[in-house]
């Protein structure tokens, strides 16, 4: 069966058309990649919501608040090489911010 001239000309063609499939696909990707600008989430291109931008300025202002503050002070205890607050001292620490808005 592997030497029929029928099957080899067949899974030739087969191969030619599949280079050609992603030759033209590789084409549209190049075309797509040289266009800048914004591009949609994928999947939600063309859906319509009303979910507003300054909803999620909204949120981020309260989640993170106090993120680059904790940050920076963990940084500091790691470069003194003291240990995490665990336990006791976290408690107090949460109890001490100020609570969340919902």
């Amino acid at each position: 069966m592997a030497d029929d001239p029928i099957i080899d000309r067949q899974h030739q063609r087969e191969r030619e058309q599949e280079r050609q499939r992603l030759r033209e696909q590789e084409q549209k990707d190049l075309e797509v990649e040289a266009r800048r600008g914004a591009r949609p989430l994928e999947g939600y291109a063309g859906g319509h919501t009303t979910w507003a931008s300054a909803q999620d300025d909204a949120e981020a202002s309260v989640v993170h608040a106090h993120d680059a503050e904790e940050s920076w002070e963990a940084s500091q205890r790691q470069a003194r090489l003291e240990p995490e607050p665990s336990g006791r001292a976290v408690e107090e620490e949460e109890e001490a911010a100020p609570p969340e808005r919902d």
